[in-house]
């Protein structure tokens, strides 16, 4: 939300007591959080009311392309500041929630790095972030110790963990249980602000830090909010510049446009850039919501080899190199499967096969969601990659034109895909109204990411009057009523699986409602996080 910069600076006022806050939110770590606050809260309304503007001109009939005016950056020679040391082999990380015993398994996975995930991984309960920046402290320490009354076990952070990587909030997000002025503060400069105030320093000594992911940037002019946070920060907490270092997660459709552009204004503080495949479909969606010819099949018809997927992956791995950062591959969703060979067999073929596609590529790393994937992610990049990187592999023989980038997926629409966005939707999102922000669903690790593309898979069908094939070869068309009773008997089939108080207190009703009010609003809504936020403070 924005502050008026010239205004007496006011003390945030905390409006929820929680474990760890007095250990998170010192005087001095608040203070700092309101100057980010009072600095670039102005600044960060305009680029939000900005995203919206150029949602109305491609809602229009303006699509996306390259940008005239920063011809000369994309064309160019010129490469980014070094990566450090730390940072040259990454070759497998592993993302999860902020979580303290599953922060701990993800250090000693044996991957090269975990990101702790702020974001999507995490449902935003006060609880649970306070209690994720308390963790960071406790890692900075080498505290970060669990002992699990339930199961007896005892967690300890092994001798050689996996470099840690912070991932704030989106810049779209607020942190409304903390108020400057009466207004909730960024999301992510609360997240940003406490991490590297309570740990820059210390990591910047050891060489491992600070580093951050950025989610969720839709152009160049949002990467330059973040160069000059960066710039400020570090005078303020007394790092030398260029001291902190992003990944910058190419999520959105707008934001594949301007991969150099993004990299140019991030140039002294940028590592890489990542394929966020799932947060890039659920944008492309949300980008071109008013067109029919980018209508897309059922989800498990859109993958990475194909289409408009293909095209943004090689585009990023020929701007990295060229730029000489790192290209790093996106989520695996398959994860082990329990007390079923066949199911558990399938899903490490295909985590290979994703590695593979990726390795050959040209990317320099790629990410899992479980640490049983870490050894099989690293078996085909050690057999593939000898060297830390493949940054030196250029990739300038791709030419992409910007009607590759907007190619849609072809396929069909079926009963089967449209009950499973229903499911799908509803079961994440009652998950995260309960505090859990990482829930594995059909042998799948779903996040926030992957519950959007449900919902906004929904709507569009509905939007664009899509033909849903039937299981004896007819076809109907999908309508808001017919959606009713598909999630109707969805919440029927919860109810015979968990008990009428098992629906209660796994807040499926709600999560029922939003994903309703979401699929059939007449305009698609930006983020459905974000009417859920206020659902998830109210039960928090």
């Amino acid at each position: 939300m924005p502050l008026d910069r010239n205004a007496p600076q006011l003390p945030p006022v905390v409006l929820r007591a929680v474990p760890g806050a007095d250990h998170v939110l010192t005087p001095d770590a608040l203070a700092f959080v309101a100057a980010l606050q009072a600095r670039f809260g102005l600044r960060l309304h305009a680029l939000m009311v900005s995203r919206t503007r150029r949602q109305e001109r491609i809602d229009r009939g303006e699509m996306p392309d390259y940008l005239p005016h920063t011809r000369t950056i994309r064309q160019g020679i010129w490469q980014a500041a070094p990566i450090p040391e730390a940072l040259e082999d990454r070759r497998v990380e592993i993302t999860g929630p902020v979580d303290r015993k599953m922060m701990i398994n993800a250090l000693n996975s044996g991957a090269k790095v975990f990101m702790a995930d702020f974001e999507d991984a995490t449902s935003p309960t006060f609880a649970n972030i306070i209690a994720g920046h308390a963790n960071l402290i406790d890692y900075r320490d080498g505290t970060l110790e669990h002992d699990d009354p339930q199961s007896g076990k005892s967690y300890r952070v092994g001798p050689n963990p996996a470099l840690l990587i912070a991932r704030p909030r989106g810049l779209h997000l607020s942190e409304s249980n903390v108020l400057i002025a009466g207004q909730p503060v960024s999301a992510a400069l609360f997240d940003f602000g406490l991490s590297l105030f309570h740990c820059g320093r210390a990591l910047a000594a050891t060489g491992r830090g600070p580093f951050y992911y950025l989610p969720k940037l839709e152009n160049h002019d949002e990467a330059r909010f973040w160069n000059d946070v960066f710039l400020y920060a570090q005078e303020k907490v007394g790092l030398e510049q260029g001291t902190i270092k992003a990944t910058v997660l190419i999520e959105t459709l707008p934001a594949a446009f301007e991969m150099d552009e993004i990299v140019w204004e991030l140039r002294d503080h940028i590592a890489g850039l990542n394929c966020g495949r799932w947060d890039y479909i659920f944008s492309y969606i949300k980008t071109l919501r008013n067109h029919a010819a980018y209508v897309l099949p059922d989800r498990a018809e859109v993958v990475m080899q194909d289409a408009f997927l293909a095209t943004y992956a090689a585009r990023l791995v020929k701007v990295c190199h060229r730029r000489g950062i790192h290209a790093m591959g996106g989520m695996s969703a398959a994860i082990p499967v329990k007390d079923d060979e066949t199911a558990d067999s399938r899903a490490f073929e295909a985590v290979r096969a994703d590695k593979r596609r990726e390795v050959g590529m040209g990317f320099d790393g790629c990410w899992v969601a479980h640490p049983d994937l870490v050894p099989v992610a690293a078996e085909i990049f050690d057999a593939e990659m000898p060297e830390p990187n493949q940054i030196r592999k250029p990739r300038q023989g791709w030419r992409i034109e910007p009607a590759m980038l907007l190619k849609p997926h072809q396929g069909r629409v079926t009963i089967e895909g449209v009950r499973t966005n229903v499911s799908v939707a509803i079961e994440y999102l009652a998950q995260w109204l309960s505090g859990r922000g990482a829930v594995p669903i059909n042998n799948m690790m779903e996040d926030a990411a992957t519950a959007e593309i449900s919902r906004a898979q929904l709507w569009q069908w509905i939007r664009h009057g899509t033909p849903v094939a039937l299981e004896g070869g007819e076809e109907r068309t999908l309508t808001a009523d017919w959606l009713g009773e598909l999630i109707q008997a969805e919440i029927v089939a919860i109810l015979g699986r968990v008990g009428p108080g098992g629906f209660h207190r796994g807040h499926y009703a709600p999560a029922a409602r939003i994903v309703q009010e979401a699929a059939t609003a007449e305009t698609l809504p930006d983020f459905i996080t974000i009417p859920a936020y206020d659902v998830l403070n109210a039960l928090d």
